[in-house]
């Protein structure tokens, strides 16, 4: 795994890869989160023969932050084509975990023949959220104390030893960078006003899709239910819904062999 430094339309920003052949896998983290979550992935992606790519989305981890830019699924998913665009890549598996799994939604909206498959992890944005929930996430998001955080990231994991004291100190001194308070600003009033506008699933249901779409849940999911992962299979006929037990909201870091397994599985079978 390397990492390097990318500019995208004029947002700079940071992209860990492994791998250099093969098919491209995008790797889109969440809200207040960054790409090396991914760092447990990344390697097995590569050693399957797929080039792994993650990056720092504007307003989080290393990339640039602040009030300028256009902090919706429609904003990010235009600066991804941006990346792609930069980096010379036609077509890409993108997977996306939970509000990265709704930016990861909206790209294969925006973009379908650019996808190969389309995979969401723990994810909002693939049905209506209502108001409550999105309220919550809103109210939460200027809270960015070492004791906010703690509580956030311990209601992530069933297995409480991945809460250190340095992850939570990495995500304070990252999340209370300059700017990171504005993005986070702009985010709060994305979901207090229109992101249920953008719930993908209902789209795609009415599309005749060129890709295949995997839903992937922590069964002990209690940051966004399961029975929103349930719902949106129901929705969308001939999607793939994989339950990881023994795990929350970050499968992929928790439950990584269980994890790793399904989407390789997955991406396999999208491939050929």
């Amino acid at each position: 795994m390397f990492a390097y430094p990318i500019s995208v339309a004029g947002i700079r920003s940071r992209a860990l890869q492994a791998g250099t052949s093969g098919p491209l896998v995008l790797l889109i983290h969440g809200l207040s989160s960054r790409a090396d979550r991914w760092l447990r992935n990344l390697d097995t992606l590569a050693a399957a023969g797929l080039r792994a790519l993650a990056v720092d989305l504007p307003g989080h981890g290393f990339a640039d932050k602040g009030a300028g830019f256009d902090y919706t699924a429609a904003g990010y998913s235009l600066w991804l084509r941006k990346l792609l665009d930069a980096l010379g890549e036609k077509k890409v598996a993108v997977v996306g975990t939970s509000f990265g799994g709704l930016v990861a939604g909206r790209f294969a909206l925006d973009w379908p023949e650019r996808v190969h498959a389309l995979t969401a992890i723990g994810a909002v944005g693939l049905v209506p959220m209502g108001e409550a929930r999105r309220l919550r996430t809103a109210a939460w998001l200027p809270e960015m104390t070492r004791g906010a955080i703690r509580t956030r990231l311990l209601n992530s994991f069933v297995d409480k030893s991945f809460v250190t004291d340095d992850l939570i100190e990495e995500d304070f001194r990252i999340n209370t960078s300059p700017g990171a308070a504005e993005a986070f600003a702009c985010l709060a009033r994305y979901y207090e006003t229109t992101i249920d506008d953008d719930a993908v699933v209902p789209q795609l249901a009415t599309r005749d899709n060129p890709f295949p779409v995997q839903f992937i849940w922590g069964e002990q999911d209690a940051s966004v239910a399961p029975e929103y992962g349930v719902e949106a299979n129901r929705l969308l006929p001939g999607s793939r819904l994989d339950m990881i037990a023994d795990a929350a909201h970050l499968p992929y870091m928790e439950r990584t062999e269980a994890f790793n397994q399904v989407l390789l599985r997955f991406i396999r079978d999208a491939l050929h």
